[in-house]
């Protein structure tokens, strides 16, 4: 299989990959014409099908298509216009082929996560994480598989896992240098702090928003779902479930970033920093993966910067 990110301009391709999405649009002339995104484990690429002949059969989103096309640059990015297309047959690919997955180990992943619960001394804590992360085998399942977005930062299988386990590893090397903050709090907010995501984004094919995910947005539902499970545990203090519920309303740091509350405790700060850290720095890596050294890569709206990779120093 020819992957994505491996597609060069002039290239001529014949091979399979998931339509992610579909959509006839008309052109100037009042003629219709396909606009599709393709994807692969390596990344997606828009696609246009102009003409509609008999070579291009039926197909719907999420559908695995045979495409043949070619490769062009529109506006420094890549393109395929495709001229024949077709279903494939189930016997034809492999699904690992086509969803970006971690390149950690999922299961150690989740042994640290596990590790971290064990160091969370509050019982009302604890016992809210076991509950949660532990116990319900339906949300660990998909917590373990989940993504943390749609394509900002960690879009890919495990990304939710992996974003959580580094953000709670930040959070407590920030109770190592701040003893002031709260440990048991912090730490719970961090393994907490994007729990809505399991419903404001649906799972692989898709990795899109839900309806709920739109309306409400993950901070609100995760809020919602830690509530609810703080209600049937018993005896937790309101105290405790206040601060744990305004650390994940805040995590996003300001309004404008979508944040219904502004941090106004150390661990909702701390927490807000440790999660902005770990996103910014895994989109600038995603966002470098193909660059060379020292090549600059024009400007990223994420980042809002320039950006290039850094110059490789000669070996010693």
């Amino acid at each position: 299989m020819r992957y994505i990110q491996n597609l060069r301009d002039g290239d001529h391709v014949n091979d399979i990959y998931l339509c992610k999405s579909k959509q006839v649009m008309t052109g100037k002339t009042g003629k219709n014409y396909y606009n599709i995104t393709l994807q692969d484990c390596t990344g997606t690429m828009d696609a246009k099908i102009w003409d509609l002949t008999p070579g291009i059969e039926h197909f719907d989103a999420l559908d695995y298509i045979y495409v043949e096309g070619d490769i062009s640059l529109y506006l420094g990015n890549k393109q395929m216009t495709i001229r024949r297309v077709r279903v494939a047959q189930e016997t034809e690919y492999q699904q690992n082929d086509y969803f970006p997955v971690t390149t950690k180990n999922i299961d150690e992943l989740y042994e640290m996560l596990q590790g971290m619960i064990h160091k969370v001394k509050e019982p009302h804590f604890h016992a809210l994480l076991k509950n949660i992360l532990v116990d319900d085998m339906q949300v660990a399942k998909a917590f373990r598989k989940h993504s943390a977005a749609k394509n900002v930062h960690h879009g890919f299988i495990g990304g939710l896992l992996e974003h959580t386990v580094s953000v709670t590893k930040l959070c407590d090397f920030y109770c190592e240098l701040y003893p002031d903050l709260n440990r048991d709090l912090l730490l719970t907010a961090a393994m907490l702090h994007d729990i809505g995501k399991l419903w404001e984004l649906s799972p692989f094919p898709a990795n899109d928003y839900t309806d709920e995910g739109q309306l409400l947005g993950h901070i609100v539902l995760g809020c919602e779902f830690v509530g609810m499970r703080i209600r049937n545990i018993s005896g937790f203090p309101s105290k405790l479930a206040s601060e744990l519920r305004h650390c994940i309303l805040a995590h996003h740091g300001e309004f404008e970033y979508g944040s219904p509350k502004k941090p106004e405790l150390m661990e909702a700060l701390a927490l807000h920093y440790a999660d902005n850290t770990d996103a910014k720095m895994e989109t600038f890596k995603e966002a470098l993966s193909q660059a060379k050294p020292g090549e600059w890569q024009g400007f990223h709206r994420f980042l809002d910067a320039n950006i290039r990779k850094t110059t490789q120093l000669p070996q010693e």
